[in-house]
């Protein structure tokens, strides 16, 4: 077994995986569930407070929307909702950060499908240096030209632009007399970033791609859903670039992951002159509540913070005409389609142009089924008046091979340039610029990016009863729920050889503070370093604790037993934190720097902080930041968020990412200094 047990190569992933009988992503999750304890435990782990975090950010995310709509409802004239259009605006290019500086697109077509009333041409550019984009393009014959066109965002399909729904919409409209270009997301179609040496994918395909290149990004102050929408925006360049396009009627459409991207690129784009999102509009707050997952792209950074909701990246292109398509059994919940329509229906009509809102609501399950197609061609030719038709004409769909632009089927074949070769060259970059920060200067790095709370205090906590021995390392222990925001807790264990059943006592001085992996309750059964810690310091109290999200506060929701799949509980709420501009290691580092206030009231003025894992994070972090940690031991901590950002592979976590980190500073900064106290490593672990 490596160093590091979770970097294991995946082609002994895939191999161990079929003799098991499982695929690759079931085994993954098994094996990361048996490394993170090894041998299954005789006592059921303690989960006390299963739904705590996801309450936590319901309560925050509906106090953002009640402020949201404050505002909203408070506009009462035109001059009002322009300002607004205006404010919101701003607010979106904040989310999605400075665009790249456009570079020639070194477009080329690389064959041509004839067909009855359209062809189809086969093209690739550039939308980034050597980034290349493939993409099929459907110009209408026997057609005066220019054409209004369109440039179509695919969803979630393995094959992207060849997935019969969205050839369905193109062909649709070139039918009708549209210019349309379709082309594939990153992580699709031909578009795979991470391949093996037969063009297969490594890390999935899709959703896979997305969360694993995108949460990477955080740590450069990137963000795919920037790169997934400059594509977009790249698509429009070559669109208008064509001669036998109108520009004075282009618009903009896709479904599900596509409709994300509709929906983003109305708020980023001003050269849409219509658009029709389908089956993603909703509200922040339904997902949200409703537990459901969303990839990375789908999650700007500072949306929430910013008080900005679905609606108003559409508002951002107001008073342009707009439809907003939805599914009555989506899981893109139709209340808050439907909420998101009144709000833009208000705008509209304090704008003076209600009719450049619509929504259309199918009655069947998420798609962009032949109902929703058609809502959106006729509200496309009500703008452009191209065609009169109301339905859908007679389509015949063209098998995914025909429309290959690439002669493989990959772009990496043609040594188009990887996104995560681009993550790895702008961290090293900010290595050169940032240099080595130390004492108060890293200090007011770190709290910076953790967006650290100034003001604390000694928190209220909780007492729990005294339960049978657990198989911990002393004969007695006692638990509390220490607050350290409302509605959250830290857990913490003191173990001790005497019963207590009260209050901490007071004294002595140094205590000793172990942060968990995972579970405090199963780690003080099983992590040798428990044992280690007591023996060393037998005359210290003794003290564990469970940052929010672990072990008695570990998430049980997005779905049966979800916390360590990529697109689980643990993701969700790292996610949200990013949305909500205040990062989950923030808020556990929070959690602890308020545990060692509750600590100092009674006599415990020099800690000796301990971690492993994940929670070596929160712990290096908490020790820099907290004068009361005199000495620091960390097991298995991270090697470096550089060594993430520059590996193709990486194993850890979004919930360990500090957005934006390495701007300013890098997790050796934080060693280095900590050598002050004593810093003892054990067992590093690296990407």
């Amino acid at each position: 077994m490596p160093q590091n047990p979770l970097a294991i190569n995946r082609r002994d992933l895939l191999r161990t995986a079929s003799v098991c009988g499982l695929g690759l992503s079931t085994f993954s999750t098994a094996l990361r569930r048996a490394i993170a304890a090894p041998d299954t435990p005789a006592i059921e782990p303690w989960n006390r407070f299963p739904r705590m975090v996801q309450e936590y950010f319901v309560d925050r995310v509906r106090e953002i929307e009640k402020r949201s709509l404050e505002v909203k409802n408070s506009l009462s004239t035109k001059a009002d909702a322009e300002a607004y259009v205006r404010a919101t605006r701003e607010k979106v290019r904040q989310c999605f950060g400075p665009l790249p500086e456009r570079t020639p697109l070194n477009s080329r077509i690389t064959g041509v499908v004839d067909r009855d009333a359209y062809k189809i041409e086969k093209v690739i550019f550039e939308s980034r240096p050597n980034f290349l984009v493939t993409a099929n393009l459907y110009v209408p014959k026997g057609r005066n030209f220019p054409l209004p066109a369109v440039v179509g965002t695919c969803g979630h399909s393995v094959t992207g632009k060849g997935e019969k729904a969205y050839q369905s919409f193109a062909q649709g409209l070139a039918r009708m007399g549209y210019v349309v270009l379709l082309y594939d997301p990153i992580g699709q179609g031909e578009r795979l970033q991470y391949t093996d040496a037969n063009l297969e994918p490594r890390v999935g395909v899709g959703t896979g791609e997305h969360l694993h290149a995108g949460n990477q990004q955080f740590l450069v102050g990137e963000f795919v859903g920037t790169w997934r929408a400059w594509d977009g925006i790249r698509a429009l360049d070559y669109l208008l670039s064509r001669e036998e396009v109108d520009p004075k009627h282009v618009g903009v459409t896709g479904n599900s992951g596509g409709g994300t991207m509709t929906t983003w690129l109305c708020g980023v784009e001003p050269r849409w002159t219509m658009a029709a999102p389908s089956c993603f509009v909703t509200t922040f707050r339904r997902n949200l509540e409703n537990e459901l997952p969303a990839d990375t792209e789908q999650c700007p950074p500072r949306a929430l913070g910013l008080g900005l909701d679905h609606d108003d990246f559409l508002t951002a292109m107001a008073p342009k005409p707009i439809i907003v398509l939805g599914k009555e059994k989506d899981y893109f919940d139709a209340r808050g389609n439907e909420e998101a329509y009144l709000r833009l229906q208000r705008l509209y009509k304090l704008l003076g142009a209600e009719d450049n809102i619509a929504r259309f609501r199918g009655s069947t399950y998420h798609g962009y089924s032949q109902e929703n197609r058609e809502a959106m061609y006729r509200w496309f030719n009500g703008v452009t008046k191209i065609s009169d038709a109301q339905t859908e004409p007679a389509l015949t769909l063209e098998e995914d091979a025909t429309l290959l632009c690439t002669p493989r089927g990959q772009v990496a074949a043609l040594e188009s340039r990887p996104i995560y070769s681009f993550t790895k060259a702008k961290s090293q970059s900010l290595a050169q610029a940032r240099g080595n920060p130390r004492g108060d200067r890293l200090a007011r790095a770190v709290r910076a990016a953790l967006k650290m709370p100034e003001e604390r205090g000694v928190p209220d906590y909780r007492i729990f009863r005294t339960r049978k021995q657990r198989g911990y390392p002393t004969a007695n222990s006692i638990s509390y729920a220490v607050d350290t925001e409302p509605g959250v807790h830290a857990l913490v264990y003191r173990l001790s050889e005497e019963p207590h059943y009260s209050r901490p006592p007071q004294g002595p001085k140094r205590a000793v503070l172990y942060v968990s992996h995972h579970s405090a309750d199963v780690e003080l059964r099983e992590e040798p370093l428990v044992r280690e810690l007591l023996a060393a310091e037998p005359q210290s109290a003794f003290f564990t604790c469970d940052v929010r999200g672990i072990g008695d506060s570990r998430p049980d929701t997005c779905g049966v037993d979800s916390f360590l799949t990529p697109y689980g509980s643990d993701y969700f709420y790292a996610i949200h934190s990013v949305m909500l501009d205040y990062p989950y290691v923030g808020q556990k580092t929070y959690d602890l720097l308020r545990v060692l206030d509750w600590l100092g009231s009674f006599g415990h003025e020099e800690i000796h902080l301990a971690g492993k894992g994940w929670g070596a994070i929160a712990a290096t972090f908490a020790a820099l930041l907290s004068g009361s940690v005199a000495q620091v031991t960390l097991k298995n901590a991270l090697t470096s968020y550089a060594d993430v950002a520059e590996s193709e592979q990486y194993f850890w976590p979004l919930s360990a990412f500090v957005p934006d980190v390495l701007k300013t500073f890098d997790l050796p900064d934080c060693y280095r200094e900590l050598e002050k106290k004593k810093l003892k490593q054990i067992e590093p672990w690296g990407a």
